[in-house]
């Protein structure tokens, strides 16, 4: 470790010139030797050097959803070139230029920041073996050995024996317990920070082996930070257990304001954004504009919360432009009408109410007897009939002339018929009766 740290030395003066600023300001209120004043310090480093690498950090975020994007594409090239190992390695080169990615750029803020902790460490480094480095003068060396963070010395380490920690005024346990929870806050940061990224901010439609490679640096980290970490003198790990706090809440904003597309953070934030917008009826934010107007540039290529979220607005009676805003539109369906219908809308399929079996017996009896009923055509047949007696004797002649074969004409055939309907049908007579 001191050897790597040698090698940033050139950026060691700048790093203890800002420790010294610091340090300067925190110790006319703290005073210039304890704890509050050289830990404040280094942890106002951290914020500095974290407030500059932002720009990075967006490059990373980009990076890394173009990464998720291009999984699919690249499973494809390794099964192509499964025996080709150099063209596989031509082909992916070939898909990074044309997307414009960089797999590099996902690491840009570990990358940047290295430098820094390096640094740190050789001059923590110094302090604990008493020599003066970059602007830290006699004076401040000798206040730096003497400050105490919860009890620890700013300089100690987990594997320092006794006889040195003496040396800087603290008891080999309370180095050990003091180094041993910060080992274990940077360790369950790291790893809460990790997986909040798997269980939130990835896109679930689409299962590539980035995700496992994600799912697997949710444990691997943490081991790392926990084995090297024994070796960090107490400020390097404040330094550590900072910037891990300030990635963990910068990932938490990153997520809530603006998740991958396709992720349960993607759900939940567009759930809030229907919510507020149904309830002020206007967008607010130059956020939520951008995120409206990318959904519906994507027509068809919406996935599943995207589509929900665009029903949602349609059933508010609301409609997403292209610019972003979202206006009332009178098609959509908003409320119900007395009976049901919804307005603007198709009227809704009402299912029929079960009747009783005693309902259902009386219906069918009812009509079956008005089926038996005679109609209103053959009550004033009838009527006629008993009205004009006179025709019975041209009906026998008719008769007659049926037996000689002599054919009905039409109008008598009709008639005929329509009584032979009104009697019913006519029983058979049996052979053995008389004729």
């Amino acid at each position: 470790m001191d050897t790597i740290a040698s090698l940033f030395s050139f950026i060691t003066t700048p790093v203890s010139w800002i420790i010294v600023q610091f340090h300067s300001v925190y110790g006319k209120i703290f005073g210039p030797d304890t704890g509050w004043a050289w830990g404040l310090s280094i942890v106002s480093l951290v914020i500095l050097i974290r407030i500059c690498l932002i720009p990075l950090f967006v490059k990373q975020i980009k990076a890394t959803r173009a990464m998720q994007t291009l999984q699919p594409e690249m499973k494809k090239i390794q099964e192509r070139y499964k025996s080709d190992k150099q063209r596989q390695s031509e082909e992916m080169m070939k898909l990074y230029k044309e997307s414009g990615t960089n797999p590099l750029s996902s690491c840009l803020p570990i990358l940047a920041q290295s430098p820094f902790f390096f640094a740190l460490y050789h001059v923590l480094n110094g302090i604990a073996t008493g020599k003066t480095i970059g602007v830290i003068d006699d004076q401040l060396l000798e206040s730096a050995r003497k400050a105490h963070i919860v009890g620890a010395p700013l300089a100690a380490k987990f594997t320092d024996g006794a006889d040195k920690v003496a040396s800087l005024g603290a008891t080999l346990t309370d180095v050990r317990v003091v180094t041993a929870v910060m080992i274990v806050l940077m360790s369950a940061s790291q790893f809460f920070t990790q997986r909040q990224l798997m269980t939130k901010n990835v896109d679930t439609t689409v299962k590539t082996p980035f995700m496992q490679q994600q799912k697997m640096l949710m444990y691997v980290f943490p081991v790392m930070f926990a084995v090297f970490g024994i070796n960090f003198p107490v400020g390097v790990l404040v330094y550590w257990l900072t910037t891990n706090v300030w990635t963990m809440g910068q990932q938490m904003f990153v997520i809530r304001r603006n998740p991958t597309p396709g992720s349960k953070a993607q759900a939940a934030f567009l759930e809030r954004l229907q919510k507020q917008i149904g309830h002020t009826k206007k967008v607010r934010g130059r956020g939520n504009t951008n995120v409206i107007k990318a959904i519906v540039a994507k027509g068809r290529d919406r996935n599943e919360f995207e589509r929900k979220f665009i029903n949602g607005l349609t059933k508010a009676g609301l409609a997403a432009q292209a610019d972003g805003t979202v206006v009332e539109s009178e098609s959509a369906v908003a409320t119900e009408t007395e009976d049901g219908t919804p307005a603007g809308g198709a009227p809704k399929r009402q299912q029929p109410k079960r009747q009783s079996k005693a309902k259902r017996q009386s219906a069918t009896g009812q009509g079956a007897a008005k089926d038996d009923a005679p109609s209103d055509d053959a009550k004033t047949s009838l009527e006629k009939s008993d009205a004009e007696p006179a025709d019975a004797a041209p009906n026998t002649k008719q008769a007659g002339d049926n037996k000689q074969g002599n054919k009905p004409a039409a109008g008598q055939r009709s008639r005929a018929k329509s009584g032979q309907q009104r009697k019913g049908q006519q029983r058979p007579k049996h052979p053995s009766s008389k004729k």
